[in-house]
């Protein structure tokens, strides 16, 4: 099941977003859940009254997480969507191109992002001049991300105030769908409810200089997220698992030209070893977010001077893929404060 954050592509600033299921593979059309349940239960009343998934209006998947359900019991109102006519006759049926795309959870609870791909780390300290840390391959490591600055897809980004070398980051982020605490390793996915694309976009002069304090990511990393356009539940990449994640490529183009590639399958710290470690000793809840950590080769920090020769600048377009995940599209612009 592939959901999605959906209004219309002109729709009013502020209008509400509609929560959709893919019908297609590639995602052609989608189906608006709430008309679907309006329509089950306009079939068999009764279903109000035994289901909590069919008694209230589907909003966001927030909401529907706020009310104690897990992702996949939307699966339900899928199996029992009738469509009424063609797809181009029935309200209920969207094409994915006729509509813009939110972020798969609107307001997150939290993010922990994690340092899962050796790749990534190890440069990372070597451009400080040292190896990776013994504990680093014993500890799934985290910090917590600012969730006031989400983006969702084609929403822009631009490179917070003081900084000139603004960086993308692709990443993997894990929704958690139930509460959970002391979760073992072998059982922590078992929390998790979907799965989207995540850039983890970093100000990479100002995180330089932060760093030497040891305390943080701050400034370098709290001004912006994105995240999109689908959330995917396992079920539909448990074909693909290889090691601790799964046999999916990541890919990012700047301006068209690609600069990155990598595979979730490097991943040595998985989402199992992250939610079991993130659990110990607090609950996490529905509507929380993890990140995986950056893949190898997944930053201009990494491959700038093979690729793009500098960093981001207004005009630019930055696009991610994930296998099975989608794309997600992020134009680079001008700062407000400057553009006014």
């Amino acid at each position: 099941m592939r959901l999605a954050h959906i209004r219309e592509r002109h729709a009013p600033a502020g209008s509400p977003w509609r929560l959709a299921a893919a019908l297609d593979d590639p995602p052609l059309h989608l189906v608006d859940l709430e008309i679907a349940r309006r329509r089950a239960v306009a079939r068999r009343p009764e279903r109000a009254h035994d289901a909590l998934l069919f008694r209230q209006p589907i909003t966001t998947l927030d909401d529907h997480l706020a009310r104690g359900l897990r992702v996949a019991t939307l699966a339900d109102l899928i199996d029992e969507f009738v469509p009424s006519g063609g797809p181009d006759e029935d309200e209920a049926v969207l094409e994915a191109d006729e509509v813009a795309f939110g972020p798969p959870v609107v307001a997150p609870l939290s993010m922990r992002d994690g340092y899962g791909f050796e790749q990534h780390v190890g440069m990372m300290w070597r451009r400080r001049g040292g190896e990776i840390p013994e504990a680093w391959f014993r500890l799934a490591i985290f910090y917590f991300s600012n969730m006031s600055e989400l983006r969702g897809p084609e929403e822009p980004v631009w490179a917070p105030t003081g900084s000139e070398e603004l960086d993308f980051e692709i990443e993997i982020a894990a929704l958690i769908d139930t509460r959970a605490r002391d979760l073992p390793p072998g059982r922590a996915e078992e929390a998790i409810g979907g799965y989207t694309i995540f850039n983890d976009w970093s100000a990479r002069d100002l995180q330089r200089d932060e760093s030497t304090v040891r305390l943080g990511p701050h400034k370098g990393k709290d001004f912006a997220s994105s995240i999109g356009p689908w959330l995917v539940t396992p079920d539909e990449l448990e074909d693909a698992r290889k090691g601790n994640g799964f046999d999916l490529t990541m890919t990012v183009a700047v301006n068209g030209t690609e600069t990155s590639r990598g595979n979730w399958s490097d991943i040595v710290h998985g989402f199992g070893s992250l939610i079991s470690r993130a659990s110990s000793d607090v609950t996490v809840r529905p509507g929380e977010l993890l990140g995986s950590g950056t893949v190898g080769t997944g930053c201009l920090l990494e491959v700038r001077e093979q690729t793009l020769g500098r960093y981001l600048e207004p005009g630019d377009e930055v696009v991610l893929r994930i296998d099975h995940l989608g794309t997600l599209r992020t134009p680079i612009v001008t700062h407000p404060e400057v553009r006014r």
